[in-house]
């Protein structure tokens, strides 16, 4: 099996999230900000964040099939990216948050050419 630089970074950042929680339980004080496998500091709440953002992508991504794929579509595209640069520990949800956000804007080209208008309807 052959690991990747991501496999690399989430084994790394597994790793030291596991070392915080020993100590926690050990009583001792933890490392105040875990650090990337290249060594640059990353605090955790960069990486909730990057997580939140890669769950938003999915949840528009998915919405947007529905409804308001104009905005969403493009909505979801973006957090999915900013998600998977800022290095989440989901990059499965956000990889399919920019599926997602791709299938929206092809339903709408879809519904667009069927309709020759911006706007549709179901039924």
């Amino acid at each position: 099996m052959t690991m990747n630089a991501t496999d690399t970074a989430l084994r790394a950042r597994a790793a030291a999230a596991e070392d915080e929680a020993t100590a926690k339980a050990a009583g001792k004080p933890a490392a105040e900000t875990p650090t990337a496998p290249a060594g640059k500091p990353r605090s955790a709440p960069a990486v909730r964040q990057a997580d939140g953002l890669a769950v938003a992508s999915f949840v528009f991504g998915l919405v947007g099939l529905l409804a308001l794929n104009l905005i969403l579509g493009p909505a979801s595209i973006v957090l999915a990216a900013l998600a998977l640069h800022r290095g989440t520990t989901r990059p499965g949800r956000a990889r399919l948050g920019l599926a997602l956000g791709v299938a929206d804007l092809v339903v709408l080209a879809w519904l667009v050419s069927a309709d020759q208008t911006w706007s549709w309807s179901i039924g």
